[in-house]
């Protein structure tokens, strides 16, 4: 059975296929997590997910958002390695890379992030495929130019980078996984049934650093100094997705 944008299931069984008229904004994790700082929340959550874990992003990124038309802009791949988790994902700028769940979530400030678990978890073997296909994929570059055509490229963007290693361990399935979006990937898994949503919270950009001004000329040029960075840094981020 074929959902959106060519997502099929594999191995399926009549009731896993039965389709869930219910919104994908319906099915967003209702838990919260709050806390005072950023380093508390990232260590709360390297307790709360699994191999297998997704996690995707409402961010800044108009880029992304006018390409996809939809407000999720990214999705990244949890493996539990020696009991911590790392994050797989593909990035602008970067290619497909592993991070460590701190280092990841700061890459994503400010931006919503949803988390989403697999409905039952990964065996060993299941384990393995997606870990060998998410390693065989690191350092490849960044593209998302495919996305409208379908054909495979030099490049790689976060939903066929996840789409592929769902692929490999046998969950999930998809015609064409360029044109998979973070969006569609996530209509996939919750309409298939596969996935369930857990926990959302949001990331606040980081604070920033105070600097104590010598005289009124130096006020200035820090003034100055903070408005262009914060500018450059916006526009970066709706147009570079960085």
């Amino acid at each position: 059975m074929s959902l959106f944008l060519s997502i099929a299931v594999l191995a399926s069984t009549p009731q896993d296929t039965q389709r869930n008229e219910q919104p994908v904004e319906a099915a967003r994790p209702q838990m919260t997590m709050n806390f005072t700082t950023f380093d508390q929340l990232a260590d709360s959550l390297s307790t709360r997910v699994e191999t297998g874990t997704l996690l995707f992003s409402k961010g800044d990124c108009l880029a992304v958002r006018i390409f996809t038309q939809s407000p999720y802009t990214h999705v990244a791949m949890i493996v539990m390695r020696n009991g911590e988790p790392v994050v797989y994902d593909s990035m602008n700028g970067a290619g497909a890379r592993c991070l460590t769940l701190k280092n990841y979530l700061n890459t994503q400030r400010p931006a919503s992030i949803h988390v989403f678990h697999p409905r039952s978890a990964f065996t060993a073997e299941m384990t393995e495929e997606y870990e060998r296909l998410l390693d065989q994929k690191l350092g490849t570059p960044y593209s998302i130019r495919h996305h409208l055509t379908g054909k495979r490229a030099n490049g790689i963007h976060c939903a066929e980078y996840a789409m592929d290693a769902l692929s490999a361990c046998h969950l999930m399935q998809a015609k064409s996984p360029p044109k998979v979006s973070p969006a569609s990937l996530l209509k996939g898994i919750v309409q298939a049934k596969r996935y369930v949503p857990a926990v959302t919270f949001e990331l606040e950009k980081p604070p920033a650093i105070v600097e104590k001004p010598r005289n009124w000329c130096h006020q200035i040029w820090i003034d100055t100094k903070n408005c262009t960075s914060a500018c450059c840094v916006k526009l970066r981020g709706w147009v570079l997705c960085q």
